[in-house]
């Protein structure tokens, strides 16, 4: 049985194209009026759709990368990511499971302002969000055994992260700083008046020859 919104258009998992699934989340996303409030909604799982966001941000439909923009980040608006840890678009009356190869987003621009306990790091991600780093939206540095380095995340919003873009964490780098920290000194970036560890001073020395 085709599966139907409130107003009798076919649901997300029965979407054919972009075109059908677009039209669907514009009814929900409400626009012009800021997020759609997708963490009080409650609807039904309707299956997962063949939809992939890969680890450069890049999003898939059926196979093929979605090329527009403004249609991507309409997606973006309804994400939600529960505490089963997979990752859905959510609209009032369904909610589908999509893949997601490693974050969200992608940070792809950082500004630093102020300095010290003062500094805040503002970041765009590929989708336009702009995020204070702090301790509402938080830094996270996962270390990458196979490359002896380090990914870094951004909380977004509720459990949806960007990952840092390489060229960004350039810059993190050239901002951070040793802190000591819980007794121990750490490699560290501040914002609003938060500490994110990166890796142990020591660490940084060994890996610095």
């Amino acid at each position: 049985m085709t599966i139907r919104t409130d107003n009798g258009a076919p649901g997300l998992s029965r979407a054919s194209d972009t075109a059908g699934l677009e039209a669907l989340i514009s009814r929900a996303a409400r626009a012009g009026k800021g997020l759609p409030p997708v963490d009080r909604w409650n609807p039904d799982f309707c299956g997962d759709l063949d939809m992939e966001i890969k680890r450069d941000g890049t999003w898939f439909y059926l196979g093929t990368p979605i090329g527009r923009m403004p249609l991507v980040q309409l997606f973006s608006t309804v994400l939600r990511k529960d505490e089963d840890g997979k990752t859905y678009l959510v609209t009032p009356v369904e909610k589908v499971g999509i893949r997601v190869e490693d974050a969200h987003f992608v940070a792809v621009e950082v500004n630093a302002s102020g300095s010290g306990e003062e500094q805040v790091l503002t970041f765009r991600t590929n989708v336009g969000d702009v995020v204070e780093a702090g301790p509402d939206h938080p830094l996270r540095f996962v270390d990458e055994d196979d490359t002896d380095g380090v990914k870094p995340y951004l909380l977004v919003r509720g459990r949806l992260e960007a990952l840092v873009a390489r060229a960004v964490m350039y810059e993190l780098v050239e901002l951070g700083e040793g802190i000591e920290l819980d007794g121990k000194m750490v490699f560290a970036v501040r914002s609003k008046g938060a500490v994110f560890p990166i890796m142990a001073v020591e660490t940084l020395r060994k890996l610095g020859g």
